[in-house]
């Protein structure tokens, strides 16, 4: 370590890989940060761009990466997506000597591939639904012959979170098993399947910082991922979400750090996987007892874009501590408030819409404190005009001293910006008012 970085370096230089509202929200934290000079993302977006300097390399250009943080000196690099993270993009950069955030590839399997985290969860006794691996689509369908529905069926590894079907009856899960292993809709990510008990209860996010040892709890959140409102229509990146968590109690916090969260990261360092990073916890509050769905290498998208503004610490510390194996020394610190994002789409999102649409009122955002409109599918025209670039186009965040404040304020925020084809779910939060 230099002498710099344990004297807190300041006027440092930092890359943001990723292109999402999700980075957004990570380079707007960064830009918050004292100790940080100048900040550069790739690819970025339109609305990254006014924090950082947006450089045109792809999140799998490993190689142009690593070369243009050697020659911009770069002090520190954050990766926000999945897809390099599972690659080893971690690995590559640390093999030339660079500083970098993310779990590197032996770890970020733990989302790469579902499979080997139903695995561990099951050595390790870590609460998770009953399941079976299958590599073969015959052996499938005769143990869905005899299994329990509603079933649920996954594609092992990495499909955008979409890769999941929950099945009815035994025709729609042979029909998934087509999909998956036959078909191959979702890729190579169906060469293996996992099918596992279906469980009922409410969804919670938890997002936790990691330094290979030891374990640090982010604000709890919830996330909407169908695409219309009542839950309905087919499965998203996420519509929007809300922190915190109101069912995400201390009963089921206590329980979690006991049962779930340390034991997974002492799992991975048993492993000779130690995980650096961010392990973004999916769990199901069950009858009995929380149980982790799904595990995720990185922050959640649009998780972040409610957790992150939140956040009382200076994000660079925080990070260098993970990457130092120095998390132990940091009290990581929330606001006692509440955050709602409202993720505004492109009409036909997620099967097919236009893009191209100019974004206008996005200046309506400047200077409004505890309001933020995190990009997320957006790019400047060839007239240098912001336009719509995606499915989830904008992700619309506001605080409030409560849950129901913070979405009547994310709910007239969305009214500040137009465009074409603009489409929100309007019940976002909608859980706030079931409540006990």
């Amino acid at each position: 370590m230099t002498q710099a970085a344990m004297e807190g370096e300041t006027d440092m230089k930092v890359l943001v890989v990723g292109s999402g509202g999700r980075e957004h929200a990570i380079v707007t934290s960064v830009a918050k940060s004292p100790r940080v000079d100048k900040i550069y993302c790739a690819p970025g977006n339109a609305g990254i761009a006014a924090l950082a300097e947006c450089v045109p390399i792809g999140a799998m250009e490993f190689d142009k990466l690593v070369t243009f943080a050697k020659e911009k000196e770069i002090d520190f690099t954050i990766i926000g997506m999945d897809d390099p993270l599972v690659g080893g993009i971690v690995d590559v950069f640390e093999a030339e000597g660079l500083r970098v955030f993310g779990p590197k590839k032996n770890a970020a399997i733990l989302e790469g591939s579902k499979a080997f985290s139903k695995d561990l969860m099951k050595k390790y006794n870590i609460p998770t639904a009953a399941y079976e691996n299958f590599t073969d689509p015959k052996t499938a369908i005769a143990y869905l012959e005899q299994a329990k529905f509603p079933i649920v069926l996954k594609a092992d590894g990495l499909a955008l979170g979409k890769g999941v079907l929950i099945c009815e009856n035994l025709d729609e899960a042979k029909a998934g098993v087509k999909e998956i292993m036959e078909d191959k809709k979702f890729g190579a990510s169906g060469n293996t399947m996992v099918i596992e008990e279906f469980m009922t209860g409410r969804e919670v996010s938890v997002l936790s910082f990691v330094d290979g040892k030891t374990i640090k709890i982010m604000s709890s959140a919830q996330d909407h991922k169908r695409a219309k409102d009542g839950d309905q229509g087919l499965n998203t990146g996420g519509m929007g979400n809300f922190s915190p968590s109101p069912f995400y109690t201390e009963e089921v916090d206590d329980f979690c750090k006991k049962y779930i969260y340390q034991a997974t990261v002492d799992a991975m360092a048993k492993e000779g996987r130690p995980f650096t990073g961010v392990i973004f916890f999916g769990l199901m509050l069950t009858e009995d007892g929380p149980k982790v769905l799904e595990y995720n290498a990185r922050f959640g998208d649009p998780e972040a874009q409610v957790v992150l503004p939140r956040m009382k610490n200076d994000i660079i510390d925080v990070m260098e501590a993970c990457v130092d194996g120095k998390l132990d020394t940091i009290d990581l610190q929330f606001e006692d408030n509440a955050a709602v994002c409202v993720v505004l789409a492109s009409d036909g999102y997620p099967v097919s819409y236009e893009k191209g649409f100019e974004i206008k009122g996005l200046e309506n955002f400047d200077g409004k404190d505890g309001y933020y409109c995190f990009h997320a599918g957006t790019k400047f025209d060839e007239n240098g005009k912001i336009v719509t670039n995606g499915g989830r186009v904008l992700g619309v965040t506001a605080k409030g001293a409560t849950l129901k404040e913070a979405r009547a304020n994310a709910y007239a925020a969305t009214e500040w910006v137009d465009f074409a084809n603009k489409y929100m779910r309007h019940d976002i939060g909608k859980a706030i008012d079931e409540v006990k």
